[in-house]
């Protein structure tokens, strides 16, 4: 499998983990599915105003949000052999650190999980009703603690 992890970086706050980290987490959430292809994944790493205004935009709420997902869909007409992109997601760099330190995570860890976070939803995975939830979960903390971070629900996932 070939991931191209395109990383943009609209924020210079200090808790932005490095391209290859981020990349490297793309790849293991993919890898975790079973999804198999090449993919494209394009990362924006952003400041609070700006996610506030996507966030307003594509879901009608008015504040600043951890992490935004948008699947690319099917594309017609692509050659077999060219990378398929799987969609962008969009990172709040502020919000990331603020949420970890409310919740006692490293932020490095929180990081790693926004972002398998982000790349399930490109790959169709939701939590909009308790079953999905369930799942998309039980995947997350499959991925990080195999990966030596801790369930970032801070329950075991039988408690999910």
């Amino acid at each position: 499998m070939t991931v191209q992890v395109d990383v943009q970086l609209a924020s210079d706050h200090g808790s932005v983990p490095d391209s290859d980290e981020i990349a490297a987490w793309v790849c293991r959430a993919i890898g975790a599915t079973g999804h198999p292809g090449a993919r494209e994944v394009s990362i924006r790493v952003v400041d609070a105003a700006e996610m506030q205004q996507l966030n307003f935009e594509y879901r009608d709420q008015d504040k600043p949000t951890n992490v935004l997902s948008f699947p690319a869909g099917d594309l017609d007409g692509l050659p077999d052999e060219a990378e398929s992109p799987l969609g962008d997601i969009v990172v709040c760099a502020t919000v990331v650190a603020d949420e970890a330190g409310q919740q006692g995570k490293s932020v490095a860890d929180h990081w790693a999980h926004m972002i398998v976070h982000g790349t399930l939803h490109l790959l169709g995975f939701d939590h909009e009703n308790d079953s999905d939830a369930a799942e998309m979960e039980c995947l997350e903390i499959q991925i990080m603690t195999d990966h030596g971070i801790a369930n970032p629900y801070g329950e075991s996932p039988e408690e999910n």
